[in-house]
């Protein structure tokens, strides 16, 4: 973000917020509407949605999902969050999909479907929330299901099944908690908007947190449907604008203090995120994108990853980019972007040598983390063998 949006400002607090109308495309300055000393209520942990038993009516034998819940040794109960979706066949004449999130999804009980050898009735509970920015109302003639759950597979359906007892109900509207942009000094779009009669229908726009130098550390949408303005407690010309219904897009509580520790900078010290527990380091890895990049192809040498905090999947990601780039970066957010820096761009690429000190600290923490679709290897296993696959020497001590 450029230090012009700084100027004119002149009071003894920072700017910390910016209200922008972005391009579709995210690319670009966008539109400034305001600019805001602080945002509270923006950092809340969701609600937890109200739980639910879900009949999976048909789901193949041989998908993964039934693969990891069939009765066997260790079979998995705990599915975690995932999402569903209905998908037409033919999305031209069938109109778009439906999507669903699936909160807490946790295995009830499960029997082979009756009249049908090869499949799998799947009884879960879990907390569901529909998607009705993406997804149509209008259920498919010939409908998909499909679902995805990460503890069993990436990027890809987990599996299917052919109908979903419960799904289709009505659900009570969830209660809004609203956001208040204190010290805001606003922008020609947003005094036209705020002096509309209420209720006041806005398109969402993007808040952008900023950090003292300006450079925009992390986006969240916001929606302008109601709001109220009344002079700011911090006084002068400012005012503060609540917005009654933000929307859902909002970081945790856990995000705050790790913010914190941004709003001065990308970190140059290491090791800043190991305090933090998964929530807050979760959050220090959103916050790496953008941060420092190295020269684009550099291969060579020996790196040192420090694994005494390496206690979770998020540690290892931390822990890894900043002995490959240094604090503050990233070298993927997933396995799936690591296999994109491994493979080229701005980044430390192989061959290379990687030391890991620690390394049976990671291994044992990650244990218990094991990805079904990668023949049960743990996060562990398969990070090693990843970084191997694509040419990189891992030196485990």
């Amino acid at each position: 973000m450029r230090s012009e949006e700084h100027a004119g400002w002149e009071r003894d607090f920072p700017v910390r917020y910016l209200l922008v109308r972005e391009d579709i495309d995210g690319e670009g300055e966008g539109v400034l509407w305001g600019r805001c000393a602080e945002v509270e209520g923006l950092f809340t942990d969701p609600l937890p949605l109200p739980r639910e038993v879900l009949t999976l009516r048909g789901c193949p034998r041989g998908s993964l999902l039934v693969q990891a819940v069939a009765a066997g040794a260790e079979p998995v109960r705990l599915l975690g969050d995932g999402m569903l979706s209905i998908e037409p066949e033919d999305p031209s004449n069938d109109g778009p999909a439906r999507f669903w999130d699936l909160e807490g999804t946790a295995v009830l009980a499960q029997w082979p479907t009756p009249g049908d050898p090869g499949c799998v009735d799947i009884v879960v509970g879990t907390g569901v929330r529909e998607d009705d920015f993406w997804g149509g109302r209008r259920l498919p003639s010939s409908p998909r299901f499909d679902l995805w759950f990460p503890s069993i597979r990436g990027d890809s359906p987990s599996g299917g099944c052919r109908s979903v007892d419960g799904l289709l109900t009505p659900r009570p509207r969830r209660p809004t908690r609203p956001v208040q942009l204190i010290g805001c000094e606003p922008a020609a779009p947003l005094l036209a908007l705020l002096r509309r009669p209420l209720p006041q229908q806005g398109d969402p726009i993007t808040l952008r947190c900023i950090d003292r130098h300006g450079r925009t550390m992390t986006r969240h949408r916001l929606d302008l449907d109601i709001v109220e303005a009344r002079p700011s407690v911090l006084g002068g010309a400012l005012i503060d604008v609540t917005v009654t219904d933000p929307g859902d897009d909002r970081p945790t509580l856990a995000a705050r203090a790790v913010r914190e520790v941004w709003s001065d900078g990308v970190p140059t010290r290491p090791g800043q995120w190991a305090r933090f527990d998964a929530e807050g380091r979760s959050a220090w890895l959103d916050l790496t994108h953008g941060g420092p990049y190295g020269p684009e192809g550099l291969s060579g040498g020996t790196y040192h990853l420090d694994g005494q905090h390496v206690t979770d999947r998020a540690g290892l990601l931390l822990a890894l980019g900043e002995a490959l780039l240094g604090p503050g970066a990233n070298y993927g957010r997933d396995l799936d972007a690591m296999t994109d820096c491994l493979a080229g761009g701005f980044s430390v690429v192989p061959p290379f040598t990687l030391v890991w000190h620690h390394a049976d600290i990671a291994r044992d923490a990650l244990a218990g983390h094991v990805l079904h679709h990668c023949g049960g290897l743990s996060y562990f296993e398969l990070t090693v063998n990843l970084l191997r696959e694509y040419g990189v020497t891992v030196e485990l001590r």
